[in-house]
């Protein structure tokens, strides 16, 4: 391992040796009589604007986490457990960060996993100044959630452009990991738009080498500027220490939610009314495409913002308001991210013909749960819910050794079609499986379409 690491070490210093020209460097030591150069200026500036955020709640244990020889009939009659006995409930703390953003109104914003199920927030600023904050609106699908404290002499952090960023640019992350208070590690960006951290969420996340650890959840990324451009939210590892793979939310995406939570206390996301697919190669290759790139509409919901501009089944949307999507998670991340009530301009592939159509972004009506087996009773066990923002109905649970399990019915599962029929909720689900004595439910799971046949 050391003798690979010191090759290429020397593999990458000759490159460097030979390289015409470098854009960018750390910087050089100074002579005698110049100041010494430093991020301490703007690291000063910026950390009155970072907290210290502790939190204390209730939670109830959940299935998984009792002991599973509670679940055995035996084991209840030995330790004197009664068989309906109720999920425990158990008191907790965390610590997390988080970054004012507006001192006159005391406005907060951190990670919604920071103060989830908090029933007491008690915030800390780098002068040691303790006080309580109250939750303005929380927004599970981005991880975003808006506090409140108004207190005298707050100071607020100047918000940047995270559309600005370009891979290799520095950043620095100030937080308080494992409550070591207004830490400053530093880094550069090394990716930009990941995905695939959070599939159930609205992800665009910034990827840097800046330590971030537990406890830096809600902090602030700036650029060297000292403006906030990412709210660190994720790290990528196997101990639950930094390996330098973190991740943070951008600004952009940050302020849109703000805005909403702060005006409605919560995110009115809208639907455009169609199931999509990632265009793979095999699907490229099919619609005589130069690359795998957009996202295939696999249905239209009927009487559907999408069906009301025009999309067709088996259109490509290539663009929304003239930005390109590459990918479902792409274009769910721009609609999703849309106020309900906007137009919309999207860009279309039909018959290899380009196309332009305006949609109207319609309200998502609050997810319903099914009574799966009033859809049909080859689905007793299974629990269902309206999914967000995609259109279908996500599969929450299934009982094992019920029909649908032994199918291959799984929980997480998204359920986008009834044979040929499209489906949008739970309402059109019934509608289509209606009398069917087999169901071939049309499943999106993860990237992979499956048909799954429950009698």
């Amino acid at each position: 391992m050391n003798l690979r690491l010191t090759c290429a070490a020397a593999s990458l210093a000759a490159a460097f040796a030979v390289a015409p020209a470098v854009y960018a460097a750390l910087p050089t030591a100074p002579s005698a009589d110049s100041p010494m150069p430093s991020l301490a200026p703007m690291v000063k500036r910026v950390s009155p604007a970072v907290v210290n955020i502790a939190t204390r709640g209730t939670i109830k244990e959940r299935a998984g986490q009792r002991n599973p020889l509670l679940d055995d009939p035996f084991f209840r009659r030995f330790f004197d457990t009664p068989p309906d006995s109720k999920p425990r409930e158990r008191q907790f703390q965390s610590a997390g960060s988080g970054v004012i953003v507006d001192a006159k109104n005391g406005y907060i914003i951190t990670n919604n996993h920071v103060v989830e199920n908090a029933s007491e927030i008690t915030i800390t600023l780098l002068d040691n100044r303790s006080f309580s904050a109250k939750v303005i609106g929380t927004d599970e699908g981005a991880d975003i959630a808006v506090l409140q404290a108004k207190e005298p002499n707050l100071v607020a952090m100047a918000l940047g452009d995270s559309a600005k960023l370009e891979v290799g640019d520095f950043v620095v992350a100030v937080g308080n990991p494992f409550g070591l208070q207004h830490t400053v590690t530093a880094g550069i960006v090394s990716a930009l738009g990941r995905s695939g951290i959070n599939p159930e969420g609205y992800e665009d996340f910034i990827q840097t080498d800046a330590s971030i650890n537990p406890g830096n959840s809600g902090g602030a990324l700036v650029n060297l500027r000292g403006e906030l451009v990412g709210i660190n939210s994720a790290i990528l590892s196997g101990s639950g220490g930094n390996i330098g793979i973190g991740f943070a939310i951008p600004v952009n995406m940050v302020k849109g939610v703000m805005d909403q939570l702060i005006k409605y206390g919560q995110v009115k996301r809208g639907i455009l009314g169609v199931n999509i697919y990632n265009v793979t190669p095999e699907i490229a290759k099919e619609f005589g495409l130069a690359d795998s790139s957009g996202a295939l509409v696999a249905g239209v919901a009927q009487g559907s913002s999408a069906e009301r501009a025009g999309i067709k089944t088996g259109d490509i949307i290539t663009s929304i308001n003239g930005s390109p999507m590459h990918s479902t998670g792409e274009l769910r991340n721009a609609i999703g991210m849309l106020r309900v009530g906007d137009k919309v301009d999207i860009g279309l592939l039909r018959d290899g013909k380009t196309l332009k159509v305006t949609a109207l972004v319609s309200e998502r009506a609050d997810a319903e749960t099914a009574n799966a087996a009033e859809i049909n009773p080859g689905l007793e066990g299974v629990e269902l819910i309206d999914a967000p923002q995609a259109g279908g109905v996500t599969v929450r649970s299934v009982q094992e050794g019920s029909p649908a399990a032994q199918a291959g019915l799984r929980a997480n599962d998204l359920i986008v079609g009834v044979g040929r029929t499209p489906i949008s909720n739970t309402k059109t689900f019934r509608a289509a499986a209606k009398g069917a004595n087999v169901l071939v439910l049309n499943v999106r799971r993860g990237q992979a379409v499956l048909l799954i046949p429950i009698r």
